[in-house]
């Protein structure tokens, strides 16, 4: 436990709560207390200061809000990770902005950061057991060379959990372990598409899928959403050109809205009428908030005509990197080739700590933890935005997922407005980058999923006087 000096004056007629939380506050300014550290309990801080907790309470508190410090489920309080060196206190002095950093931020752990889940609540302690014993008992046939599609374990685990949670017809021998997302669209265009082919990509739609499908030639076609997803009608009026269909369904992205059962029917229509293929990217659709999380468009597919695309980043960590394909079994041997083309097989320490902690029931349960904690923190945003941003930013859907978009009043800047976010150390991405061609909107799509609802709030407001300004 750390002890530090902390002086109080009980003649000054400063309130003690304010004299501790001021007392922590510079010594974190001062490097005294550094990021990570673990601050006294309140009622051992309590009876070294020889005061009620209640003052203690008060401090860590206002700390807390203020993003000086974080607690802990279970471990206690702690100098927040991510404190910038210079000014750190959510209300400045007048004229003085608060910024996040950006030299420390090598992780992306600012605000509004994209795709991020809520790295302090995952279940560290369960994740390094498994992670600890299965090094441990590392066998010499599980450090020589693995199974391209992935550890047997794991695939079997991915299969049953899918078929429970998202209403799909797979089975283990379909799924391939691979890389992230990413690498699992990378795969998917390199087995199904030939320099010069088509692949229609959602307008506005998803920059990094584009780069990986065209990465070897192919070319992105652009069809609109609508409200009910992808413009079928649309994606047909460029005939024989396409040869598969990129679409995020449960979620779309980066505008939300949720592909409709009419128009998906119709999708899987087209795909097996044009003998074309239909890539489902289901990022993040674990997260819903206005109804139960829908099923996937596998799992409507009579003619094994979807390739699935899934990912642990967003619901797990980033730094996991495994992520996993659903393919038709009739191209299960073109992949698992391709697989081996690409890096052999995926690493197999991770891959078997995983699927122990999917099969004993960790995974699902944080599943249920983590929704209640990005609606919490959903809600926040979204309250903060409608008091601090007004009418220079609305937000067009919030149903699901861990970001939302939000659509920038008539005469502002997208460029000006991400340029002096940055300036701030706030980590939007921009609305525009998310088309291919000409017509598009201006806006920022704004992650929750990382940052608690104090530092949502703290966040809103700097975005509001920059859009004021």
């Amino acid at each position: 436990m750390t002890t530090f000096h902390l002086p109080l004056d009980r003649s000054a007629g400063v309130p003690l709560h304010r004299q501790i939380r001021e007392g922590i506050r510079q010594a974190i300014l001062a490097g005294a207390l550094r990021p990570g550290q673990r601050l006294p309990s309140t009622r051992a801080l309590a009876a070294e200061l020889a005061v009620s907790r209640l003052p203690v309470l008060a401090a860590y508190e206002q700390l807390r809000h203020e993003c000086y410090v974080e607690g802990r489920t279970g471990a206690g309080t702690y100098v927040s990770q991510s404190l910038p060196e210079d000014l750190l206190c959510s209300r400045p002095a007048a004229g003085v902005a608060p910024r996040w950093p950006q030299a420390r931020d090598a992780g992306g752990l600012g605000p509004f950061r994209m795709s991020l889940p809520a790295l302090d609540r995952f279940p560290h302690a369960a994740w390094a057991r498994l992670v600890a014993r299965h090094a441990r008992d590392l066998a010499p046939a599980h450090m020589a060379y693995g199974d391209p599609a992935g550890l047997p374990a794991l695939r079997l685990a991915i299969a049953e959990h899918l078929r429970a949670a998202r209403g799909m017809r797979c089975e283990a021998e379909q799924v391939l372990v691979v890389s992230g997302s990413q690498a699992a669209l990378r795969l998917a265009a390199a087995v199904l598409l030939a320099p010069g082919d088509g692949v229609a990509v959602e307008e506005p739609g998803y920059p990094g899928a584009r780069a990986a499908l065209t990465a070897n030639g192919a070319v992105p076609l652009p069809v609109p959403v609508d409200a009910e997803g992808i413009d079928v009608a649309a994606l047909q009026a460029h005939g024989g050109r396409v040869r598969a269909a990129y679409v995020t369904p449960a979620h779309q992205y980066p505008l939300g809205m949720s592909m409709t059962a009419a128009r998906r029917l119709a999708l899987l229509d087209w795909a097996a009428r044009s003998d074309a293929w239909v890539l489902e990217d289901d990022y993040d659709s674990e997260y819903r908030y206005v109804s139960r999380p829908l099923g996937a468009l596998q799992g409507m597919d009579a003619h094994d005509r979807v390739v699935y695309v899934g990912t642990f980043s967003k619901v797990l960590f980033p730094a996991l990197r495994i992520g996993y394909l659903v393919v038709p079994p009739a191209l299960l041997d073109a992949f698992v080739r391709a697989r081996l083309a690409f890096d052999l097989f995926p690493p197999t320490l991770y891959q078997s700590a995983l699927a122990e902690f999917l099969r004993e029931g960790h995974f699902a349960r944080h599943l249920r933890r983590m929704r209640g904690v990005y609606q919490g923190r959903r809600d926040a945003l979204l309250a903060a935005l409608a008091r601090h941003c007004g009418d220079r930013l609305r937000v067009h859907n919030a149903d699901a997922g861990l970001h939302v978009a939000a659509l920038l009043a008539e005469g502002l800047d997208e460029a000006r407005v991400m340029e002096r976010m940055r300036e701030r150390g706030l980590t939007a991405t921009a609305l525009s980058g998310c088309y291919v061609g000409p017509a598009r909107r201006d806006g920022l799509l704004l992650g929750f999923g990382g940052s608690d609802e104090g530092r949502l709030r703290e966040a809103a407001r700097v975005l509001g006087e920059l859009l004021r300004a």
